[in-house]
């Protein structure tokens, strides 16, 4: 660790790891058995391996309840000012986890994914490498977003069709994005959709049902209206910006 014992009101569990050229920002909270590796940056105020606090009879509590696993954050990651990540997640090599984001139990976050200010990843979501999460985005639990996608600022998915009248047992189903796809701002997607790689929701879309691969959508509810041309796809997008 590199400033661990100059950081203002670091609070440091003896039982977490620390890797070589970690920054510590002021008021730091880094519990229990969490894994921190080199040369992570963790600025003013974060939380590191809460643990979760679950309703009786909640999904996330049968999903696992309070689960024993370790925080682990991935080399050259950066949590921002007052982020707060759970014991159980897992943050990539290179990831940046925003401004007063929140990341619960059990998720995954990709090698080089972002997510935005304020942005809320629920327990048991997977999310690739390379994904950018705009500011205020919802991605509820048991939802999967693959390689490369983009979700757009104040985006919410949902997985619970009965708004909490579900059977006791019942599975609740998030979103599946699959790779290059985008999602505009705003957009609502409904449990258990899916959107098709390299498909585009439009900016306020509310997608009840899934969308093909390469399809353009937009209204409410969504509805194919175009395919997204060839020179936008991401392979040719990334050869012409490099």
């Amino acid at each position: 660790m590199d400033n661990a014992r100059d950081a203002p009101g670091l609070v440091l569990s003896p039982t977490a790891t620390v890797g070589r050229d970690v920054r510590f920002g002021a008021h730091v909270v880094v519990h229990d058995g969490v894994e921190i590796g080199d040369g992570v940056t963790i600025e003013d105020g974060a939380v590191l391996g809460k643990g979760p606090r679950l309703a009786p009879g909640s999904a996330a509590a049968a999903a696992g309840g309070s689960s024993a696993a370790a925080l682990t954050i991935g080399a050259g990651a950066t949590i921002c000012c007052g982020a707060v990540l759970f014991a159980g997640a897992s943050i990539g090599p290179g990831a940046i986890v925003g401004d007063q984001a929140y990341v619960r139990e059990r998720a995954r976050i990709g090698a080089g994914t972002v997510i935005g200010r304020g942005s809320a990843v629920d327990n048991d979501v997977t999310i690739g490498a390379r994904v950018r999460v705009q500011t205020n985005v919802y991605l509820t639990a048991f939802s999967l977003v693959e390689d490369d996608v983009f979700v757009g600022p104040c985006a919410m998915t949902t997985n619970d069709d009965a708004m909490g009248r579900v059977p006791h047992g019942a599975t609740l189903r998030g979103a599946t994005l699959r790779r290059a796809c985008r999602i505009g701002g705003g957009a609502v997607l409904v449990p258990g959709v899916e959107v098709g790689a390299e498909a585009f929701v439009a900016a306020g879309a509310v997608v009840t049902r899934d969308v093909p691969a390469r399809a353009v959508v937009m209204g409410v509810p969504a509805r194919v209206v175009r395919e997204v041309p060839d020179e936008d796809l991401i392979e040719r997008w990334a050869r012409r910006g490099a």
